[in-house]
């Protein structure tokens, strides 16, 4: 069980170094390389993924729904938290709420429980993002149009990929293997750009960071729990779900915050703290999932 731990999270974290020693000498235009992810690398992974009639979407949606709940559920769990702390509720509850799948989860679900996991891993991706671009920027400012939000290329990719795998057109084989050959390099690039993040760490909050770091796996995790057991999900599911539950905010929150204004310097902390917090925590939920025999 070591040995997989250890297999798992040490490429995570050897690239994250990778990127944080880049960076640390080279300062590379780490937005430009996000945006480039968000809009081309990343849509083409999942539509590639999405539009595989080998992947029978069908049998993901009680855990697109169980996702959705441990969200959502997220916020409402800690709403009680922040209200006793005094905290605000806009820079405190979307980290909690909105986690890694994308920069830590998907590339820990592959390395983990192999490739048969990465459409798992993409609707977790689609229900996280989904939802952080529309109850996540309403939460932050109401009065952002809906359409507006939902103007990402990430978006048109699942509605086209959906669109493609419930019509039952199968696409030719060059055409799939082209997309999935440029959408694997956003996987790698995700974790690059989150080792370059890690040097921006802010430690003048840093009660708040642990506070992050603590509260946001625990919330999801026990959430989780009771929507395994009514949901009755597949064992790589299961395994799948388990991990994302314990994801730390994702870094997409501080981008977010700095663009609303929305004390950006304390979202920063509770950010990257939570995801240094990942290193001791993501190894341990890794070994429960192993030793509970899921896969």
């Amino acid at each position: 069980m070591i040995g997989q731990i250890l297999s798992t999270m040490l490429p995570v974290f050897l690239i994250a170094g990778c990127g944080a020693l880049y960076g640390r000498y080279r300062s590379p235009d780490i937005q430009g390389l996000n945006v480039l992810n968000m809009e081309l690398f990343v849509p083409m992974l999942v539509f590639a993924v999405l539009a595989d009639q080998q992947a029978p979407l069908q049998e993901y949606a009680r855990l697109a729904l169980a996702a959705t709940v441990v969200v959502l559920g997220s916020g409402l769990l800690l709403y009680p938290l922040a209200k006793v702390l005094k905290l605000d509720i806009k820079t405190f509850l979307p980290p909690m709420m909105f986690n890694n799948t994308g920069n830590m989860g998907i590339p820990i679900m592959v390395l983990a429980f192999g490739d048969q996991a990465l459409p798992a891993a993409i609707v977790l991706f689609i229900v996280e993002m989904l939802l952080h671009f529309s109850v996540g920027l309403y939460m932050l400012d109401p009065h952002t149009s809906l359409v507006q939000r939902l103007k990402l290329p990430i978006v048109f990719a699942s509605i086209a990929g959906l669109l493609v795998n419930f019509s039952g057109v199968a696409l030719p084989g060059w055409l799939l293997e082209s997309l999935n050959m440029l959408g694997e390099v956003c996987i790698p690039l995700m974790l690059f750009a989150l080792g370059v993040r890690m040097l921006e760490v802010d430690f003048t909050d840093w009660k708040l960071g642990i506070l992050g770091a603590i509260a946001c796996p625990a919330s999801g995790l026990l959430l989780a729990w009771p929507m395994i057991a009514l949901l009755d999900l597949p064992g790589l599911q299961v395994a799948s779900l388990w991990v994302f539950a314990a994801l730390p905010p994702a870094v997409l929150n501080y981008m977010v915050a700095e663009q609303y204004r929305q004390e950006p310097h304390k979202v920063a902390s509770l950010v990257l703290l939570s995801n240094l917090g990942s290193l001791v925590v993501m190894p341990l939920v890794l070994g429960l999932v192993f030793a509970a025999g899921y896969l």
